[in-house]
């Protein structure tokens, strides 16, 4: 029979909060793998075990990848572990557990630390329903997109973020939803000089300007309490007309169409062709 695989959730920082069926777990495992296997020794040692440990992160090659799946198809069971919290949440873990599950092999979660809801749980902004939107892209219209989305959302946003960066996601987040939106700042969870700090984000961006930020950043934004009411599309004909009257191609404009209105490809090439 094949191993398992445990998804363990591990302590954000303080090892007093590895749960005794994470540190039981991780004695009884064969391998751990590990995002950072000098950053998990001590945690091992912590736990009492002596499991084989080896290295699994974002830059992993499939040779990795493969050679943990070889391992579970022999019988052995592994742990997956992060450098912090819970694993696959923002981490390349889930890459193996989704391997895991095309092969058919079991993948057992071992609950904990989760640092999504231990900032919104200190935040005092609304945890009843949250979109998590992780790491937002560097620059580009897909982090334009990204800013947007969070400035829009009804409901509260929960971002990461790396410290040297805080400033500029503040400071990107104000320009979107305003000055005076509700937001809330956590770092080193857990961990000796934890601090949560709320306020408007222009309290929140002036502050952090003057004070560099350091550890592990989780960033919690209020959202608009409104419902996001979208846009009708526009009419396929009057929008196939006009299109066609800038001197787009039948072809140019039937892909348009279909890509404005949401109509199939077939049903705006046949609209077009009978105008």
């Amino acid at each position: 029979m094949a191993g398992t695989l445990y998804v363990v959730a591990t302590p954000l920082g303080n090892l007093g909060d590895l749960s005794p069926r994470a540190a039981d777990t991780l004695k009884r495992v064969a391998v751990v793998a590990a995002e950072d296997t000098r950053h998990s020794k001590p945690l091992l040692h912590h736990a009492g075990s002596h499991a084989e440990l080896i290295s699994f992160h974002e830059h992993s090659s499939d040779r990795a990848l493969e050679r943990i799946l070889r391992i579970l198809t022999d019988g052995r069971d592994v742990a997956l572990i992060t450098d912090a919290g819970t694993p696959a949440i923002s981490d390349p873990g889930v890459a193996l557990v989704a391997a895991a599950r095309e092969r058919g092999i079991q993948v057992v979660t071992i609950p904990g630390p989760n640092a999504v809801a231990a900032s919104v749980s200190v935040s005092g902004i609304s945890g009843d329903r949250y979109l998590f939107l992780g790491f937002l892209p560097r620059k580009g219209s897909d982090r334009r997109r990204f800013l947007l989305t969070a400035a829009q959302s009804e409901w509260t946003v929960v971002l990461f973020e790396a410290p040297n960066r805080v400033t500029q996601l503040l400071g990107d987040l104000m320009e979107v939803c305003g000055p005076e939106r509700q937001a809330a700042v956590s770092r080193e969870l857990t961990k000796v000089f934890e601090e949560t700090r709320a306020g408007t984000l222009q309290e929140l961006s002036e502050h952090y300007a003057g004070a560099p930020v350091r550890g592990e950043v989780t960033v919690v934004l209020a959202g608009t309490g409104k419902q996001r009411v979208a846009a009708p599309p526009p009419d396929p004909g009057k929008r196939a007309k006009a299109l066609l009257a800038e001197g787009l191609s039948r072809k140019d404009v039937a892909h348009r169409l279909a890509e404005e209105t949401g109509i199939s490809r077939n049903t705006a090439y046949r609209l077009v062709s009978e105008l």
